[in-house]
């Protein structure tokens, strides 16, 4: 729930072809002062609405909302999805061979996991909190920079990082062609052996199925007046009368804007970049919450955002509304409900 908010693109809006790993530009300065200029005048108006309970006629139910809902995840029986879910799990990627890209993303409970920070070959701890993998295709930009802006692009970063994968095309496809099953699964997908181009493509094709629909919130939004409690929608009103809604919106709930930490007050220490605004899809399955994972419930973190970034001190009633609709937001992957993993 942030502010001081800079449009980053409409996801899933067809782009003019880009070498993966290239480099994305920011918005410009003109073009982002005037749309943090808009965004606080719109926070501004919001939090003047009244706070009370309105009931919408029942016709009204889910139209003409800010968010919409998760689509379904795609159909088919594509090859480059059974070749990218294998290598998402395989730590043949790695340099070690010890880990993978699940060894962060761990697709039975959160996309993620329950770490403040997840560490690196070394032992030390990475820079930032991991962000859930689910519906990361459905994000306008990627990572808490925003610095990427494409799936296949962000799986190379990962390869080659030398505080993840610590890996190179080299030893990556080495491997991958000494590899039976693999190379059989390449053959299949791509008509030829793994290369670079084949492995970024098929990890890309199998998140781009990583999505989570089906949340109370989005049953709600497709019509079905019972999926939500009154206290829930309560919840969202306030969501939207005090201003979370003038960043968290969209299909992914967030995830399409950049924004300064700390409006009114200090958020945490790191304060300095503009990053981008993360999604609440699943966000009750997610904690630790920020990019630091220094918030350990949401509601904490709801409290804390709120007189952070649009100067309000909420109530415990308030708060409670906010998270019963933020709870509402988890979906399901594989026909399961998204889960938090156990504490490490």
């Amino acid at each position: 729930m942030t502010e001081d908010a800079l449009p980053i693109g409409r996801p899933d809006a067809p782009r003019k072809a880009r070498r993966p790993g290239t480099r994305s530009s920011l918005p410009k300065p003109a073009a982002a002062f005037a749309a943090g200029c808009l965004a606080v005048f719109c926070v501004l108006l919001a939090a003047a609405a009244p706070l009370t309970r309105v009931r919408e006629a029942p016709a009204a139910l889910g139209r003409d909302e800010p968010i919409t809902p998760v689509p379904a995840v795609p159909g088919g029986d594509d090859p480059r999805v059974a070749l990218g879910e294998a290598l998402f799990r395989s730590p043949i990627l790695s340099h070690g061979q010890d880990r993978s890209c699940a060894s962060c993303h761990d697709l039975s409970t959160n996309g993620a996991s329950a770490a403040v920070r997840d560490r690196r070959p070394d032992g030390g701890l990475l820079e930032r909190n991991t962000n859930t993998v689910f519906n990361a295709a459905l994000s306008a930009r990627l990572n808490w920079l925003g610095n990427i802006e494409r799936l296949d692009a962000h799986a190379e970063s990962v390869l080659l990082r030398p505080d993840l994968m610590v890996s190179n095309w080299p030893e990556i496809l080495t491997r991958l062609n000494g590899d039976a099953l693999l190379r059989r699964s390449f053959a299949r997908a791509f008509g030829r052996e793994a290369d670079r181009d084949g492995v970024i493509e098929a990890i890309a094709a199998y998140e781009r199925t990583l999505l989570t629909p089906n949340s109370r919130f989005d049953l709600w939004l497709q019509g079905e007046s019972g999926a939500l409690s009154g206290g829930e929608l309560d919840g969202y009103r306030l969501f939207k009368a005090i201003g979370c809604v003038s960043c968290h919106q969209g299909v992914n709930i967030g995830a399409n804007l950049f924004a300064r930490n700390g409006v009114f007050a200090r958020l945490q220490a790191d304060e300095t970049r503009l990053m981008r605004v993360p999604s609440l899809r699943n966000v009750a399955a997610t904690p630790p919450y920020f990019h630091d994972g220094s918030a350990a419930t949401l509601e904490e973190a709801v409290q804390r955002m709120a007189k952070v970034q649009l100067g309000r001190e909420l109530t415990t009633p308030q708060i409670g509304a906010i998270t019963a609709f933020l709870r509402t937001l988890t979906g399901r992957f594989r026909g399961v409900p998204v889960r938090a993993p156990a504490p490490p």
